[in-house]
């Protein structure tokens, strides 16, 4: 059997029970929901660690219990690979470039069996939330984006794909793509330096000999990272740790509470797309519609003062710049709105913070509403979110939210989107000073 042919027997199998998401999704690269048997055949399996689950926890409690729970299927290597110090280095340790482990740390999905992946499953919905519009619905259409986009790439369906394979070198892949640069000028892409070697590590990768494995670069739902950093508990502090491709969760814990659920970045290449079933898909749909609200909302003048000056081909504070957050706000500032224009900034945010817990939402909410007059809008290029270098930014006192639009990569006549969220005081849970 041809690989190819491999690849499509895979992807009849299913990840089922996704809420927001049709039932008996069929994930293209069969990568998140089909097991490698080599965790589960061949040499014993080594015991690990037992941890404790309580099925009738809730908050927090619930989220450890989860997390135990998986942690409870692993043996002791795996274990080992998953729970990880809570450094500085490690938080860090994330990317949106298609790096596999070489720029992030954690158990990686496609090492997995199905009750893993199962009990995985169960860590996400408890941390982000189900129903319409929540974490774990956009992280699970997220990843059937990069199947999609594994597919595509390696068939060279996509528009004007290119007929060349994905390289299985991490470092090779990062510095091919030149649409998943981390700068903000638009002339520099990750391949614009000649003299750059194509061993250089991609921007946000963990310094070298930072835990995760072997490379496996690519795309594809079977190349994304499940880390613990620090041991869960409902009562210390911890982090959830999961990403890969144009992904990146990071959520931490401190004494029962979510004290951070920034950085998180999210991307998505193709923006849409139709699965065979007919279900249309579109990941960051509600993330640009919001900011379309908003700005279409804007008159003439205030759209000159909402104009930066620079230009920008990717978001500014994405992977390897904690802290860089300039040091004067620009734009214009929420104060000057119409109570109507303002509550579509509070609109325009929300689908960032949805992408955790409901309680801590709802607790982010009243904050950057409180926040809110101190805020400013901006934008760069159009404001239609339709060409590259389109950019819109909020900014204000604690939260931070970008998004821009990049030529596709492998869907070439088309957009793909970058978008961070950050926030001033509470990334990564306020434990690192980037001063």
């Amino acid at each position: 059997m041809s690989r190819e042919r491999t690849r499509q027997a895979r992807s009849r199998r299913t990840w089922r029970g996704v809420a927001g998401v049709a039932a008996g999704v069929v994930l293209v690269g069969g990568g998140f929901v089909a097991a490698n048997a080599a965790t589960t055949t061949g040499a014993a399996k080594k015991a690990g660690v037992h941890f404790p689950v309580d099925k009738k926890a809730t908050g927090v409690a619930a989220v450890v219990s989860a997390a135990n729970t998986f942690l409870n299927t692993l043996d002791s290597d795996q274990q080992a690979a998953t729970v990880l110090d809570f450094s500085q280095a490690n938080a860090t340790s994330w990317s949106n470039l298609p790096c596999g482990s070489s720029c992030r740390p954690g158990i990686q999905t496609g090492s997995l069996s199905d009750d893993q992946l199962a009990a995985l499953k169960n860590v996400l919905k408890a941390a982000l939330g189900t129903g319409k519009d929540t974490g774990y619905e956009h992280v699970l259409q997220t990843l059937l984006a990069d199947d999609q986009l594994a597919a595509a790439e390696s068939s060279g369906s996509g528009p004007s794909a290119p007929s060349s394979s994905t390289s299985t070198d991490a470092s090779a892949t990062a510095s091919a793509d030149p649409s998943e640069s981390t700068s903000a000028d638009p002339s520099a892409t990750a391949s614009a330096d000649p003299s750059a070697s194509a061993t250089d590590a991609p921007t946000g990768a963990p310094p070298s000999g930072a835990p995760g494995g072997g490379a496996g670069g690519g795309y594809g739902s079977d190349i994304y990272f499940l880390a613990f950093l620090g041991t869960p508990s409902a009562d210390g502090t911890w982090q959830l740790h999961f990403g890969g491709h144009h992904l990146a969760v990071n959520i931490t814990y401190k004494n029962g509470r979510v004290s951070g659920a920034s950085p998180f970045f999210t991307g998505v290449e193709p923006t849409s797309w139709t699965a065979d079933d007919g279900t249309t898909y579109e990941p960051l749909a509600n993330f640009r519609d919001g900011l379309l609200k908003l700005t279409s909302s804007l008159s003439t003048e205030q759209l000159a003062k909402a104009k930066l000056s620079e230009s920008f081909s990717d978001v500014l504070l994405g992977p390897g710049e904690d802290g860089q957050f300039p040091e004067t706000k620009e734009g214009i500032k929420a104060s000057s709105l119409s109570p109507k224009q303002k509550k579509l900034v509070l609109e325009a945010i929300h689908p960032w913070i949805a992408d955790v817990d409901n309680a801590t939402a709802a607790k982010l909410t009243k904050t950057y509403a409180r926040e809110l007059d101190q805020t400013f809008v901006s934008y760069s290029g159009g404001t239609g979110l339709d060409t590259q270098g389109d950019y819109v930014r909020i900014d204000g006192p604690s939260v931070w939210i970008e998004f821009v639009c990049q030529n596709g990569f492998v869907y070439q006549d088309k957009v793909h989107y970058h978008t961070v969220y950050r926030d001033h005081t509470r990334d990564y849970g306020s434990e690192f000073s980037f001063s």
